[in-house]
């Protein structure tokens, strides 16, 4: 079994990726950059095959990235002798190359709504809406005051919209254990305090439970899973803008956070719940990998982009030695916390 989920973790992973480095491939392509290689992986080299456009197309060991290896990301770094001036990225217009680092990022997020519309289309989809379908007996929300039909509308005056915002709203770091509730009901906004019962799973680690369930309704057609895919995108989105914003503040910890293992852990469950899940599963994946590389720090992409939107408003280009230092200490950064949570997760799942 372990080899087969290994497979599969492999071949999503190497889908995303394959994806997002396709992006950046293409674009740098038609925008005349040139490109010395397009690799799947990292480390060491397992098959090479140049193209009669003189890239090198490769198959690396790791598959936990990939890259596209191009003239003068930065600043023009080959003999100009070899390489045209015009060829080099750093010598791209501006805008061709913002275009160029967004490009990974849009493929993520198109392959992600791609996913989910075939995946309504298939077998039909919940609806969103945060909706309360069943209250257990003698549960928490029952003793509260919770009922069923009620839609949530906000908790902790933090606005929900969709079921993903509520799980993560009710997952947030809250000391008091008391959350506010404002629920519609009847065309009436009503305000409710629950205190959830806290227990300790297997591993020590602490859990809430409200006792309620969402509202099960299938949508089903072409225009349904068109609304589907988008809704569900920008509902997975704001869900991980909230956990990126939270992490920042405290409200929810690194230790919340899964590498490679903990992801090979939940390919296993979702293995076990089905084709269906896994194929979710690859929607969100790649809906994340895109947002992390759109944030604004160095060594991804949204912080090559800061860079050149700095560059633009500075009016000349920024130094190129401090911009690739800028790079490769976050770079080292980026490893120790994925070291570190790496750690974290064997440790969590073993």
């Amino acid at each position: 079994m372990w080899f087969i989920i290994l497979i599969l973790l492999i071949f999503i992973l190497g889908l995303i990726i394959l994806v997002h480095e396709f992006g950046h491939f293409i674009t740098a392509k038609k925008a005349g950059v040139h490109i010395y290689e397009f690799s799947i992986g990292m480390g060491p080299l397992i098959h090479t095959h140049k193209g009669k456009d003189g890239i090198n197309y490769n198959i690396r060991a790791l598959p936990i990235g990939g890259f596209v290896s191009m003239a003068g990301e930065v600043y023009e770094d080959d003999d100009t002798k070899k390489i045209k001036k015009e060829d080099f990225m750093c010598n791209k217009k501006w805008w061709q190359r913002v275009i160029i680092l967004a490009a990974g990022v849009f493929n993520n997020f198109l392959l992600a709504i791609l996913i989910l519309f075939v995946m309504a289309l298939i077998w039909g989809a919940n609806s969103l809406e945060p909706r309360v379908g069943t209250v257990l007996e003698g549960s928490a929300a029952e003793k509260y005051g919770l009922k069923e039909g009620d839609l949530i509308l906000a908790i902790n005056d933090h606005k929900v919209s969709t079921w993903d915002q509520t799980q993560i709203v009710l997952y947030l770091k809250n000391d008091s254990n008391v959350y506010t509730f404002e629920v519609l009901r009847d065309d009436e906004v009503k305000t409710l305090k629950i205190e959830p019962e806290v227990t300790e799973n297997e591993t020590g680690e602490e859990q809430k439970t409200f006792g309620f369930g969402i509202e099960q309704r299938e949508i089903h057609g072409l225009w349904a899973s068109i609304k589907y895919a988008f809704e569900r995108f920008w509902s997975l989105i704001s869900t991980m803008w909230i956990t990126v914003i939270n992490l920042f503040t405290g409200q929810i910890s690194l230790s919340s956070l899964s590498g490679p293992v903990g992801i090979y852990h939940v390919v296993g469950e979702s293995l076990q719940m089905g084709a269906q899940q896994l194929v979710y599963l690859t929607a969100f994946l790649s809906i994340n990998v895109g947002l992390i590389n759109i944030l604004p720090i160095p060594a991804f992409d949204g912080g090559r982009i800061l860079f050149l939107i700095i560059e633009k408003i500075k009016g000349s280009p920024i130094n190129s030695k401090f911009e690739n230092a800028c790079h490769m200490v976050f770079f080292f950064l980026i490893i120790l916390l994925m070291i570190y949570i790496t750690v974290f997760d064997i440790i969590r799942f073993t």
